[in-house]
Order: C-alpha cells, then structure tokens, then sequence
C-alpha cells in the first residue's frame, strides 16, 4: 500500500514539475493529509508511514530538476511550511518541529528527512499540490492557475494542483510577454 502511495505521489509531482514548466531553485508546495490518504476525514488518522511514502515519491520527482519541496503542515502549526534551509536564504524562521498530530505526519516525515530543515510562517511557491484538501493556496505567489492532472488521487485523498505566472498589468493597450503565461 505505501509503495503504491509513493508511486502515485512522484507521478503527480512529475507531471506538475513538467506542465508548471518548473526548473531548478523553484519551490513546490505541498500539502498533505495522511489521514484523507488513507480514507479517513481529515485530522483524524495520521499516518506517519504514510507521510514519509509521500515525501519519498515527492522528493524523488522534485530531485531530478532540482526543485525545493515546502511541506505544509496541518492547522495546528498555522499551516507553517518545513523545507531546507539553501531553499529560502535570509528567511524569518519559526521554533517548532513537527509533530504527527501537530503538524502533520507528511511534515514531520519533511522535518526529519531533510538534510538542513527549518520551518517558516510562509512562503511563496511557485507551484503547488494539495493531497486531500488541505488548501494550499496561501503559501503560493500570485497569479494562481490550475494545473490539471492525470491523477486524480492519491490514496483515497483528491488531488488539486496548482502553477502561478506574473500578474497582467495595464489594460487593454499593454502588450504581455506570452513565454509568461
């Protein structure tokens, strides 16, 4: 089960890194309930054999461009974001560690595995995925477009992804740079 969880996660990453036009120094959102994987309500069976399956498959799709990986943590932590320290320089970063029922177990699964990991109020992503609903959304640049993937679940969690591009700014007589969109 938690090998099939992995594969469905580096797929779903795959194909965004590549429809998003991700490359290397990018940051990919990812929030995740283990619980909502597994098919139980959100918050309510965190798994964290589950949450490190997801960031196995994830970091593994991320690794091949070189894209960082912001782990969203569940509500408790205010939806903080675990990723490594070379990702964000200069960043503000916050006390905790993540715990599987205060951060979630796909966070905590980021905060041990990481090789430098720290862990931040915000960030703003360059794509992102939601795995079971855990919206995202807040954690990503402006303008957000949806990406549409061939997988639609992973686990028993629905999948929601999303890219952003520069924001389209001056009316009608401005002329847009459309390799931006």
């Amino acid at each position: 089960m938690f090998e099939e969880i992995s594969r469905q996660a580096f797929e779903a990453v795959s194909e965004l890194v590549e429809k998003a036009g991700l490359k290397k120094g990018d940051i990919l959102v990812v929030g995740c309930s283990t619980s909502e994987v597994l098919g139980s309500r959100i918050g309510t069976a965190s798994s964290p054999d589950a949450g490190l399956a997801l960031f196995s498959g994830i970091r593994e799709a991320l690794s091949v461009k070189g894209v960082w990986l912001a782990a969203q943590c569940c509500e408790h932590l205010n939806r903080a974001v675990v990723t490594e320290r070379q990702a964000v320089p200069g960043a503000d970063i916050v006390n905790v560690v993540p715990q599987p029922k205060a951060g979630g177990s796909f966070a905590s699964a980021a905060y041990r595995e990481f090789q430098d990991p720290v862990v931040l109020e915000e960030i703003r992503a360059d794509a992102g995925l939601d795995i079971g609903d855990t919206l995202i959304g807040m954690h990503l640049k402006k303008v957000a477009v949806p990406v549409r993937l061939s997988v639609k679940a992973i686990g028993e969690a629905h999948v929601c992804a999303a890219r952003v591009r520069p924001k389209f700014i001056g009316g009608e007589r401005a002329v847009y740079d459309e390799s931006l969109k």
